[in-house]
């Protein structure tokens, strides 16, 4: 079971940070191109859509130009004392990114869906910005806003290709569900095969049954 428990908490663990992260980072992003009006907005919209189109490993040859040890950015995090190639936290990294999309669209649609002059009520009742934000749009989002930071937890759980191009496949470091699951069938290990594809697909069941139940619209209740 050791084979089974330990790339599962390691997935949840990588899975549970990119989340965070996505759920920050997403909705931020989500909500400013919501509310920017510029011609631009379509071709931010489409680059940072661009990982749910792009072949993982694609991402991940990207990612690994950009923080490998010859990467500029590498370079400079090196000089820090981080490396992220071949450890879980860029396991995280290669998981936020590719995940990102799921967040972004699904949150600019739930933004855009706010009713503006329930916005504009709370101006003339002085509320700050920030207040409008946090007590009307994000609760009137939440439902949008949830799903998609779902979507992405059970995209980040799932994620293969830049992961395993990023962080590799080190037993008990790196070595995450669905790179067990290659390497359990690469060796012919069907029995442990057989039981990680059951605990990943369950587990993603039934992100997508709570998923779908968040954006399903909510029943209307008769008028008296």
């Amino acid at each position: 079971m050791e084979a089974v428990w330990t790339p599962l908490a390691l997935s949840l663990k990588v899975a549970g940070w990119a989340t965070v992260l996505n759920a920050v980072l997403g909705v931020g992003a989500a909500y400013a191109l919501a509310r920017w009006q510029s011609r631009l907005r379509d071709v931010v919209d489409a680059l940072l859509t661009l990982p749910l189109v792009l072949p993982p490993t694609v991402l991940g040859y990207y990612l690994l130009v950009l923080i490998g040890r010859r990467g500029a950015l590498g370079q400079w995090l090196a000089g820090m004392g981080i490396e992220l190639v071949f450890t879980w936290q860029g396991a995280v990294l290669a998981s936020t990114i590719v995940a990102f999309p799921l967040v972004l669209k699904s949150a600019r649609a739930a933004f855009e869906a706010v009713d503006h002059r329930l916005e504009n009520a709370a101006r003339v009742l002085g509320t700050s910005e920030t207040g409008i934000f946090f007590r009307v749009t994000l609760p009137l989002a939440a439902r949008g806003v949830t799903a998609g930071v779902l979507l992405a937890f059970a995209r980040a759980l799932g994620e293969f290709g830049a992961t395993l191009m990023v962080a590799g496949n080190l037993p008990g470091r790196t070595q995450t569900l669905s790179v067990a699951i290659y390497e359990a069938v690469q060796a012919g290990d069907d029995r442990t095969a057989n039981l990680l594809v059951l605990v990943t697909s369950v587990t993603c069941v039934a992100l997508l049954v709570a998923a779908g139940r968040l954006t399903r619209p909510a029943a209307r209740r008769p008028a008296r």
